[in-house]
């Protein structure tokens, strides 16, 4: 009989840190920790903003809440990068659950409250919902219906929804802080993918990590062509890193953007060089993705811009995955 999480750890206090690794966030940071201080948790809450060194007046911001509220906690993060203001973060909270949130998304005012029922419940080390994208111009609009889609993304649960269970990752998470502890935090050398990264670790160590669709969070999109793909590149080179650090946890949703890039150029050069009828695979391409256009976007403007969003996230995501070096995290290095 296996120990559950419950057992192990005990039932967890109503007591919640929230933790934010906040760089460059001015636009959206103040509406993010509004969200988590209307929150109709009946427990004790504490925020910790890991701030990195921004440039448009993020840690004025930062500062100036927490001048405005004694439950909010500033913390420095010289780095910048997200592992290691998580892991600052952590180190500064009080509480036994750590309910991480990005400074660029907001929680509905229930979300503490059945984080800490789901986590209680399930008996889990992770809990976890929805990333739901949620776009303002017609760029971000058509991200999103894209990130929420299988013919964007893939069929990860906390992208496109699905039955309560446990998964192998989740979005963000509420975790018991004994057990994020224990496997020694976020790993600090992946500049992407931690998440998937640290639940790895925390399945790996006997614990569950569980999808609730209940627990959704508004995620806002890149703006831009150029910000989509530099962050679907780097999705790509780090969960390469990921199969690399830990043996056989690739499976065909992962392999299918490189794959797609190595065939469609294959079939671009082949066309060109020997015959017209190499072409016939990157034209199949091409109509899968008007389709699939077609069949994600909700008005003209959607459709007019998701081929240029969904080709950017298959192939930036591919060729990452693809050139993804070894020096990126050679060795396993964790903030004790």
């Amino acid at each position: 009989m296996t120990t559950s999480a419950n057992e192990l750890y005990g039932s967890p206090e109503p007591k919640i840190s929230v933790i934010l690794p906040v760089l460059n966030e001015s636009k959206y940071l103040e509406e993010s920790v509004n969200a988590i201080l209307d929150q109709d948790f009946d427990g004790l809450v504490e925020i910790i903003l890991a701030v990195g060194p921004s440039h448009d007046g993020t840690e004025k911001i930062a500062h100036a809440l927490s001048q405005r509220d004694p439950r909010i906690v500033v913390v420095e993060n010289p780095t910048g990068r997200t592992a290691a203001g998580l892991n600052l973060a952590v180190a500064a909270t009080k509480y036994s659950i750590i309910v991480r949130v990005d400074g660029h998304s907001r929680i509905p005012n229930n979300y503490l409250s059945l984080a800490f029922k789901v986590l209680t419940e399930s008996g889990a080390v992770n809990v976890g919902g929805i990333m739901a994208a949620e776009g303002q111009s017609i760029f971000e609009k058509s991200v999103a219906r894209a990130m929420r889609s299988p013919l964007g993304v893939g069929a990860s649960r906390f992208h496109t929804g699905g039955g309560a269970g446990s998964v192998d990752t989740v979005y963000l998470g509420a975790f018991r802080k004994q057990a994020l502890v224990a496997v020694g935090g976020f790993d600090e050398k992946f500049t992407r993918a931690q998440d998937w990264e640290l639940n790895y670790r925390l399945r790996a160590a006997g614990g569950v990590v569980f999808f609730d669709p209940r627990l959704v969070v508004t995620y806002r999109p890149r703006g831009s062509v150029r910000a989509l793909a530099k962050q679907y590149f780097e999705y790509g080179r780090w969960r390469r890193v990921v199969s690399r650090r830990h043996e056989g946890t690739i499976n065909y949703r992962y392999l299918a953007p490189p794959f797609t890039v190595i065939g469609v150029l294959s079939s671009l050069i082949l066309g060109i060089s020997a015959s017209p009828i190499f072409f016939i695979p990157a034209l199949t391409y091409a109509l899968f993705i008007l389709i699939a256009s077609a069949r994600i976007g909700k008005s003209l403007a959607e459709f007019v811009s998701l081929p240029l969003i969904l080709l950017t996230m298959h192939m930036t995501w591919g060729i990452g995955f693809l050139t993804s070096p070894k020096s990126l995290a050679p060795g396993v290095a964790l903030r004790p």
